[in-house]
C-alpha cells in the first residue's frame, strides 16, 4: 500500500526543532571550550597553546582515524543487532542510521539519538515495539564493553585507577538490567501499577522487552562485545599517543584506563555527551599520574574534540542524507 508523504506543516515543524537542537549543541560546545579556556588561563596560555600548536596534521589525522575505528566498529555492531531482530537491512544502511544519530549526541540523555529508530521504521516498516530494544541493547553493549575494558586496563596499568571499581560495577549492573527481558517487563508492570496511567504505553514496553532475548545469545553477544572493546580501545590508544606527543610519560594501559573511566564517569552523570564530568575526570586522573596541567588540559581538549565533537560533526554531515532517504522510503 502506498503511504502518503508527511504534510508540509509537519515538515515545517521539524525544521525549527532541528535548528533548536543545533543551537543547543553549539551552545554546549561553547561552554565546553569556555570551561577548558578557564583552566588554561589559570595554568598559562602560552604553554597550553604551545602543546596544541606542536601537533602536526599527520598526528591529528591519526587521532581522527582511530576515532573512525571506534565509530565503524560500533556501527557494525548496530548492524549486527538489526540483523538479530530479523530486519533485512544492509550494512551501509545501518551505518547511515548510526552515524547520522551522532548529530544528536549532546541532546539531554542522548534521547535525540532515537532518531535512528524513526529512520529504521520508515525504511523497513517495522513497528516501534519491535525495534525499540535496539537502543537498550546498544547502550548496554557500550556499558559492558567499556566496563570490561576499564577492568582490564586498570589491572594492567602500573599505578591503577582509584575509584575504577564502583564505576565498573555500576556500568555492568546497568548493562545487565537493560538486557533482562523479564526484569524490564516487571519494571514496566510495576510502573503501571504505581501510576495507574498510560496502560497502552506500558503494554508496549512489556511487548518490546520480550525482544531483548534476541540479543542475549552468544552468537550476538560475543561479537558485539568484541566490536565495542576494540572500538573504545582505539580511542584510549589515541589518548596514549597524544600524551606521548605532548611529552607525558604515561603507559598505554594507564591512558586507556583514564580515557575509559572519564568517558564512563561523564556518561553516568547524565549530562549531554558527558560534558563537564568527563573532562574534569580526565584532567584529575592525569594529574594523579603526574601529568602537569599545561599538558593535561590541552590533551583533554584535543582528545574530546577528536572523539566526541568529531562524531557530532560526522552526524551533522550524514543527518540530511539519512532524513532524505527515510522520507523517500515513507513516500514510496
Amino acid at each position: 500500500m502506498m503511504q502518503s508523504a508527511p504534510p508540509a506543516s509537519v515538515a515545517g515543524q521539524a525544521r525549527p526543532r532541528r535548528w533548536r537542537e543545533a543551537a543547543f549543541g553549539l551552545g554546549l560546545l561553547v561552554l565546553f571550550l569556555a570551561g577548558l579556556a578557564g583552566v588554561a588561563a589559570a595554568t598559562g596560555w602560552e604553554e597550553v597553546l604551545a602543546h596544541i600548536g606542536a601537533l602536526t596534521g599527520a598526528q591529528v589525522a591519526v587521532l581522527l582515524a582511530l576515532s573512525l575505528v571506534n565509530y565503524a566498529g560500533r556501527g557494525a555492531r548496530w548492524h549486527l543487532f538489526t540483523r538479530a531482530l530479523g530486519l533485512q537491512t544492509r550494512l551501509w544502511q545501518d551505518m547511515r542510521h548510526f552515524f547520522g544519530g551522532f548529530a544528536m549526541t549532546v541532546t539531554p540523555g542522548r534521547l535525540g539519538e532515537l532518531i535512528r529508530l524513526r529512520w529504521l521504521r520508515r525504511e523497513t516498516g517495522a513497528s516501534y515495539e519491535r525495534i525499540a530494544p535496539l537502543v537498550l541493547a546498544d547502550r548496554a553493549a557500550d556499558l559492558a564493553a567499556m566496563a570490561l575494558l576499564l577492568a582490564l586496563s586498570a589491572a594492567l596499568s602500573a599505578g591503577g585507577i582509584r575509584g575504577a571499581l564502583p564505576v565498573i560495577v555500576v556500568a555492568l549492573g546497568a548493562a545487565w538490567v537493560a538486557t533482562r527481558p523479564r526484569l524490564m517487563a516487571w519494571l514496566a508492570t510495576a510502573a503501571w501499577r504505581a501510576t495507574g496511567r498510560a496502560a497502552r504505553l506500558f503494554a508496549r514496553v512489556r511487548q518490546g522487552a520480550r525482544t531483548l532475548a534476541r540479543f542475549s545469545s552468544w552468537r550476538v553477544l560475543m561479537p558485539a562485545l568484541a566490536l565495542g572493546i576494540a572500538g573504545w580501545l582505539a580511542e584510549g590508544y589515541a589518548l596514549y599517543l597524544l600524551l606521548g606527543w605532548m611529552g607525558a610519560d604515561v603507559g598505554l594501559w594507564t591512558a586507556v584506563a583514564i580515557f575509559t573511566f572519564a568517558t564512563l564517569a561523564g556518561g553516568l552523570t547524565g549530562a549531554p555527551g558527558g560534558l563537564g564530568g568527563a573532562e574534569a575526570a580526565m584532567i584529575a586522573l592525569l594529574q594523579v599520574q603526574g601529568v602537569p596541567l599545561e599538558i593535561s588540559v590541552p590533551a583533554t581538549a584535543v582528545i574530546r574534540l577528536t572523539t566526541l565533537w568529531f562524531a557530532i560533526l560526522i552526524g551533522v554531515l550524514v543527518l540530511p542524507a539519512a532524513e532524505r532517504t527515510a522520507a523517500k522510503a515513507l513516500a514510496a
